[in-house]
């Protein structure tokens, strides 16, 4: 596309300043202007003349065949002219005569209007095609996930070998930030297994020996030996990328506009050319100057702006969506969020930070909250586990330096124990506290970590995946542009109702499986809404994909940004808003471009039917509605 465009435009940068310029006219200049402009009609133009052919014979009209039906009108009767009538006379000129007056059809040509549409046309489908998502991105992405070399015990040695070798019922070994190799048990070992980016839960999942680990998910603490029970295509990871490619099949691409449009228009200006020819000859019986309005109405027809209507706006579109973190696809994005009345809202890394925070501290009698920070921040900060790393950070953001334990133990799946400053802490679940005799409460809706010490329960510490500040008034802008926000997570529903009641939420659907959430979206179209779904992991790939408009979240995984329709590049969910305010916009602007680009033509067609249209006439309609349809799309730089 780019080579056949570039040559194009070389070529036919002469044939339009040689007619639209007259001092540039020199003897024999017709015959430079065809062989230049020949090659940019014919093969330039190949790929509309075969669509066109195509349309045809199904008896369709797009605008493919408006851009074939013009140029070679304009191409076939420069050739008539050139060969059969005065314009291939030696000193012939093109004056600069902006009079509507009857044009001698043997002695003017028309080659300008058949390179320059081409040209423009070539040069808009470039721009459209650069601006969509190339197939097979989502699936490349997500098969990438995966851990490329995996350590596999063989007769007692570690070897490394590439994960493609790895067979079902091999023991390999995980060590702590590493992704695990494929689907398996845990046979040795104990750590916590962060699957935010497959499953969405947000809390890491402790796992020992008889536990299932899911391929592609994180090691984040203890060393781990599993035995792998699926590989290849039959891992949780290749079923959810078989998700996203049957969605993303399944999703027909929205009909550009200009085919809708021409096809009405095209009959109506074969009629209207058809009519000129038979009304003209029955009038006066002059078949040249009957047959030369009847060619230069489908001359006149062939909108170039019509073919920058859409790429122009999507270019500036796109430019200003850049500027603010909005990343658009295509043309067909666009459609899309003009009818959308659903956002699907996944919960981790969106609506919230997807990172561990303390939120809550509440002490017993007895026990001061700074003791119990620096006891439990102290004893915590010795663990690697991702809850113990949010309690320490949490209390040393509270009250600075922490001490240093002794006798430090982990006690995998329950919490730690050791000595701080004389005293034997321990910080954990229940169960971890009531193996040593001590009674803690019931928790609900969140991680909780109990702290106790001299036998007593001293206090709780609640660590939470925390919502985002600017979550409520991103959803309060969704609701304003029309929106009925539902949230969608694989958290626990406890979790997810305290989220969605945070930001102002009364949809929820909680613990819904990865390959479950492009179903959820399904089940919602099917109930008739048009659904946007935001998302960030690799497990909402196949819902965005499935999404009638998929927004994606930069920050979060290449899967999701491949398989979304819109990227957000920041993570704030408010840009959500704006990017479905600027898509609409963008929208509103390429439809008055093809307002405009059709409206230009049409008021020619008058003047092309009674015969009074000149050349200079031709050339700066379609050189005005150009230059029109490019400014008013440069208006959508100003979208704030």
């Amino acid at each position: 596309m780019r080579q056949r465009l570039v040559v194009s435009a070389l070529l036919s940068l002469p044939v339009v300043l040689l007619a639209m310029v007259p001092p540039l006219q020199f003897d024999n200049w017709q015959w430079l202007s065809l062989t230049l402009a020949a090659p940019v009609v014919v093969w330039g133009g190949l790929p509309f003349h075969r669509a066109a052919w195509t349309n045809l014979r199904h008896g369709a009209a797009t605008m493919d065949t408006l851009v074939s039906m013009g140029t070679l009108a304009a191409f076939g009767w420069s050739l008539w002219a050139l060969f059969l009538g005065h314009a291939g006379m030696p000193g012939m000129r093109h004056g600069f005569d902006l009079t509507a007056t009857p044009a001698d059809g043997a002695s003017v040509i028309y080659l300008e209007v058949a390179a320059g549409v081409t040209t423009f046309i070539l040069l808009g489908r470039y721009l459209e095609a650069r601006a969509k998502r190339s197939a097979g991105a989502a699936l490349r992405a997500l098969l990438h996930l995966g851990a490329k070399d995996v350590t596999v015990l063989r007769d007692g040695r570690e070897v490394r070998v590439p994960v493609g070798e790895l067979r079902t019922g091999d023991r390999f070994v995980v060590r702590p930030g590493e992704k695990i190799a494929t689907d398996g048990v845990v046979t040795e070992g104990a750590s916590a297994v962060d699957a935010s980016m497959l499953t969405g839960e947000s809390v890491p999942v402790d796992v020992t020996a008889g536990d299932p680990v899911t391929g592609a998910t994180l090691n984040t603490s203890g060393r781990l030996v599993v035995r792998a029970t699926r590989v290849g295509a039959d891992t949780q990871l290749a079923r959810m990328a078989r998700l996203v490619e049957q969605a993303q099949s399944g999703k027909a691409q929205v009909q550009r506009l200009a085919d809708r449009i021409s096809a009405v228009f095209v009959p109506v200006v074969l009629v209207v050319s058809l009519g000129t020819l038979l009304i003209r000859l029955a009038v006066t019986g002059d078949a040249t100057a009957s047959f030369t309005a009847a060619v230069a109405v489908l001359i006149i027809a062939c909108p170039c702006a019509l073919g920058l209507a859409t790429p122009t706006a999507l270019l500036v579109g796109t430019g200003r969506g850049a500027q603010l973190g909005i990343l658009i696809k295509g043309p067909e994005v666009l459609e899309s969020t003009r009818r959308v009345d659903t956002v699907v809202l996944d919960k981790t890394g969106t609506v919230t930070t997807g990172r561990m925070t303390l939120r809550d501290v509440q002490v017993h009698e007895g026990t001061d909250e700074r003791e119990l920070l620096r006891f439990a921040g102290g004893l915590e900060h010795a663990s690697e586990h991702p809850v113990a790393r949010a309690v320490a950070a949490g209390a040393a953001e509270r009250v600075g330096v922490l001490p240093v334990p002794e006798g430090f133990e982990n006690v995998p799946g329950l919490g730690v124990r050791g000595i701080v400053e004389g005293r034997e802490v321990l910080a954990g679940r229940a169960a971890l506290l009531e193996r040593a005799g001590i009674t803690a409460g019931p928790s609900e809706g969140a991680t909780v970590v109990h702290v106790a010490w001299d036998g007593r329960l001293r206090g709780t510490l609640t660590v939470a995946d925390a919502v985002k500040e600017t979550s409520p008034e991103a959803v309060r802008r969704l609701r304003g542009l029309g929106l009925a926000p539902v949230l969608l997570t694989g958290d626990g529903r406890a979790v997810a109702e305290r989220v969605a009641a945070e930001v102002g939420i009364e949809e929820v659907y909680a613990e819904v499986l990865p390959e479950e959430k492009a179903d959820v979206v399904q089940r919602l179209q099917k109930e008739g809404r048009v659904v946007a779904m935001v998302g960030d992991g690799v497990n909402d790939a196949a819902a965005l994909a499935q999404a009638d408009l998929g927004l994606a979240m930069g920050t979060g995984t290449d899967a999701a940004i491949e398989a979304g329709d819109l990227t957000l590049v920041r993570g704030d969910l408010r840009v959500a808003a704006d990017a479905i305010r600027l898509s609409r916009r963008t929208l509103g602007t390429i439809k008055g471009n093809l307002f405009w680009a059709f409206g230009y033509n049409v008021a020619a067609l008058p003047l092309a039917a009674a015969g009074l249209l000149n050349p200079m006439i031709a050339g700066l309609t379609m050189a005005f509605s150009s230059v029109f349809v490019v400014t008013n799309s440069l208006r959508l730089r100003s979208f704030t």
